[in-house]
């Protein structure tokens, strides 16, 4: 979470854009992608290069020697931030449009790859030189002030803030995750080194990016010090699907600038024919669209018999059953409407859940989480795929707070279950004995098929009534007519000081 001065510095570099024409906000995002892409770009090259030289390990950097730019050929280093910024804006401009940016967009040489094939019909769109000057500058300013703050997350934190400006949601009915959220359920799923991640509904990549740092952050040597894990995690680990390009645009550039060089970004429509994914992932994290809307005849016929509906968060519950491999594992935001409606595709698919597969976690979610964005009812749902059964217990969780406010304006507060959330999954077995009046509980899958595979938490939970002591109605009489006595009293004392 940002705030103070550099949120303001960055709602000044917002209006810069604005106010020089550029005001549709998906537009800006992008823009200021591009930008701060190139400028970590600088920024990452010099921190390899000191890596390297610590290693003792060769390194080549992305600006060395001379590079192709078309037909023309130009000095690597002129294409860096900290040789370009000085110049006066004319030049700059030039710089950056003639050079820089077909630069950026050719980065790769592999057309193949996720981050070329986006980029191809990416546009530079800033309108004149003095306003890429105040830009450029501006996003100077911003970085220096991340630097003072000095906090791991805090680059993540200002791009989470630059994609809140995008605040309505899209026609197919998607709408920013929260980080913290994407941080609980990575911490909950624990990627390992070996994984094979996928988000079919990826946006800007922000569970991508999140499960890509906690493995850095817990197996670093383990991964970058083993060239075929390295490789593995470079170019092979990391999947990613969605119908915007623009959003696969920003989420391409997001996971190369928090480190994975060729993550596979592509456009597709998760739930059609377009898809072929069977038994290909290890993990799924997604945070699939809500009430989108759906073209019921390019639907997959082998998700419509496991669930035949229009329902997206239904039919992405099944397509994440037949994507994952057996003993993969799926860790899913869905709205509350899947685990207690009562149409037979919303029982057939629970009953998939907890019939055929595993079903291991359901965690309730408070309705502000998604606030400003939208007020739904939400929930995770976690699940591994084994093909046959293998339900034996499912744990509930009712999270009542999360570190923020519940209301549009999400300001941070004392109260979180996260942390809580996080302890008591890692150490299920402690939690046989817990009572139903408890945050969490364990329910037999007999008693969940009982109740027609309601997975409702308010379903099992047990509310304790403390008993409240009142005052006989003699009582209250009896004071209120002291009570009355002293107002006239008092107003007899009043009338006499007239």
């Amino acid at each position: 979470m940002i705030t103070g001065e550099l949120k303001n510095k960055i709602d000044g570099l917002w209006q810069i854009f604005w106010t020089g024409g550029l005001t549709n906000p998906l537009d800006v995002v992008e823009q200021m992608t591009y930008l701060m892409f190139i400028r970590d770009l600088d920024d990452i090259d010099n921190l390899r290069a000191k890596e390297s030289a610590m290693l003792g390990l060769p390194f080549e950097s992305v600006f060395a020697n001379e590079v192709q730019i078309g037909e023309r050929t130009v000095e690597g280093h002129q294409l860096k931030w900290s040789v370009f910024h000085d110049f006066p804006a004319g030049k700059m401009y030039s710089v950056i449009q003639e050079w820089v940016f077909p630069f950026i967009k050719n980065l790769h040489g592999n057309k193949e790859s996720a981050y070329s094939k986006y980029m191809d019909d990416a546009i530079f769109k800033i309108p004149t030189p003095l306003m890429l000057s105040k830009i450029v500058d501006a996003l100077d300013e911003i970085y220096r002030q991340m630097a003072i703050l000095k906090e791991s997350d805090v680059r993540g934190d200002v791009y989470e803030y630059l994609l809140s400006k995008i605040s309505s949601s899209g026609v197919n009915g998607q709408f920013r995750t929260p980080r913290h959220i994407i941080k609980m359920m990575v911490e909950l799923m624990q990627p390992q080194p070996d994984d094979v991640i996928c988000d079919p509904a990826c946006g800007t990549s922000g569970f991508l990016v999140t499960a890509g740092e906690y493995l850095r952050n817990h197996y670093k040597e383990e991964i970058f010090f083993n060239r075929p894990k390295k490789d593995h995690y470079m170019n092979h680990m990391f999947y990613g699907y969605d119908m915007d390009r623009t959003m696969l645009r920003i989420g391409a550039m997001n996971m190369m600038t928090h480190g994975v060089d060729n993550p596979f970004i592509e456009y597709r429509d998760s739930l059609s024919d377009q898809n072929p994914d069977k038994g290909k992932y290890s993990l799924i994290l997604a945070n699939p669209p809500f009430k989108g809307s759906l073209d019921s005849d390019i639907v997959s016929a082998d998700l419509l018999k496991v669930c035949k509906t229009k329902k997206t968060e239904l039919l992405f519950l099944a397509l994440f059953l037949r994507m994952l491999k057996v003993g993969g594992r799926c860790a899913c935001i869905v709205p509350d409407g899947v685990v207690f409606g009562s149409s037979t595709a919303h029982k057939a698919t629970r009953k998939e859940l907890i019939e055929g597969n595993r079903l291991e976690a359901v965690i309730s979610m408070p309705a502000g989480v998604f606030k400003p964005y939208a007020g739904v009812s939400t929930g995770i749902l976690i699940f591994t795929k084994t093909g046959h059964g293998g339900t034996d217990t499912v744990w509930f969780y009712d999270m009542t707070a999360d570190g923020m406010s519940l209301d549009d304006k999400r300001t941070p507060v004392a109260e979180n279950d996260i942390p809580d959330i996080v302890a008591r999954f890692k150490n299920r077995a402690a939690e046989t004995d817990r009572a139903r009046t408890e945050k969490s509980f364990l329910v037999p899958k007999q008693e969940i098929v009982d109740n027609g595979y309601d997975l409702s938490i308010n379903k099992y939970k047990k509310t304790e009534y403390i008993p409240v002591d009142h005052p006989s109605p003699q009582e209250i009489l009896a004071d209120l007519k002291k009570l009355e006595l002293e107002i006239t009293q008092g107003l007899a004392e009043l009338e006499a000081m007239l």
